[in-house]
């Protein structure tokens, strides 16, 4: 049994991959994505990431889709105590932004489309400098006290904007974000390491990565003179035209070949391999894909393996 990771300072304990919940009611339908939770959920799998906006951006879909399609599961199997639900507020067609009016009412929306009473995860999408830090705090901390939301957590936001949000918590004794949701993966390394992780370690943050295989391209699936039918083909392949895209598969194939284990499941463990890592976030669209993804939980890297990737994606 893969064990549980801690969530840095909350007392959640979460499966080492999260599964994303992006593809629910946009290329899975409902019946697909609850094949795919219960094959998740049957191998040990305990932690889903959504956000109440997808999937606005495709035909006819006007956001909740993904959460009006998880709560139908959790209510389904019964098992609302047994999984950490994230979700995400400031992207949602009727309920844009991070004013504290807007936090609110858009938490009630999704605990109405996830059937439940209460969010364990809660994340700003997005951060708005517009709005204080204190306004954001202030009504992520009322929707704590209220039982609403167990923890809150900050994505798509500045080291600076997190120094003054985490300070502003201490000062006051507010809700204090635990977890961070970055932009970060082997071909993607400058948009979390730096000034951001370091604050993230010394403040006991944990990272959620997402695009943690690259909108698959990190899967191995994407080689000069194939095709991929795939809704994000367009973004993974790009990363074939660069030298460091093709010397990180090279070393991918290097280190896969030596566990006899897929490239995903490689590009997944050299992310959960770094500093306040909890658990890359990946989705799949079918069974079949999950078993890739699942094995992060099982191989770890030798300090060689990491390094030699570590130095094939600088």
């Amino acid at each position: 049994m893969t064990s549980l990771r801690k969530l840095g300072t909350s007392d959640l304990e979460v499966f080492p991959l999260a599964l994303g919940g992006n593809v629910f009611g946009w290329t899975a339908d409902q019946d697909r994505s609850f094949a795919v939770l219960d094959a998740y959920t049957a191998a040990g799998g305990n932690f889903v990431d959504t956000a109440d906006v997808y999937s606005a951006w495709a035909d006819g879909n006007q956001g909740g889709e993904s959460e009006t399609v998880l709560g139908a599961w959790l209510e389904a199997r019964g098992n609302r105590c047994d999984v950490v639900v994230a979700t995400k507020v400031g992207q949602h067609p009727d309920f844009q932004g991070l004013s504290a009016a807007n936090i609110k009412a858009a938490a009630d929306a999704s605990l109405r489309r996830l059937r439940t009473d209460y969010i364990d995860l809660y994340y700003t999408h997005f951060d708005r400098p517009d709005v204080p830090v204190e306004e954001i705090i202030g009504a992520l901390d009322e929707l704590v006290k209220a039982g609403k939301v167990r923890h809150i957590a900050a994505s798509n936001i500045s080291a600076e904007r997190l120094r003054a949000s985490l300070e502003f918590s201490d000062r006051e004794g507010l809700a204090r974000y635990v977890a961070l949701q970055p932009h970060y993966n082997l071909v993607s390394r400058d948009t979390y390491e730096g000034e951001l992780q370091d604050l993230a370690e010394r403040a006991g943050l944990a990272a959620v990565p997402y695009y943690a295989l690259a909108s698959g391209f990190l899967t191995g699936k994407y080689r000069p003179g194939t095709q991929v039918e795939s809704a994000r083909a367009g973004g993974a392949a790009k990363h074939l035209e660069t030298e460091r895209g093709r010397r990180v598969l090279d070393a991918l194939d290097e280190v896969a070949a030596a566990h006899d284990a897929p490239v995903a499941t490689v590009a997944l463990a050299w992310l959960a391999a770094q500093p306040t890592v909890a658990a890359p976030i990946a989705s799949a669209r079918t069974v079949e894909q999950l078993p890739a993804l699942l094995g992060v939980g099982e191989l770890t890297l030798s300090q060689a393996e990491v390094e030699r990737l570590t130095e094939a994606s600088a």
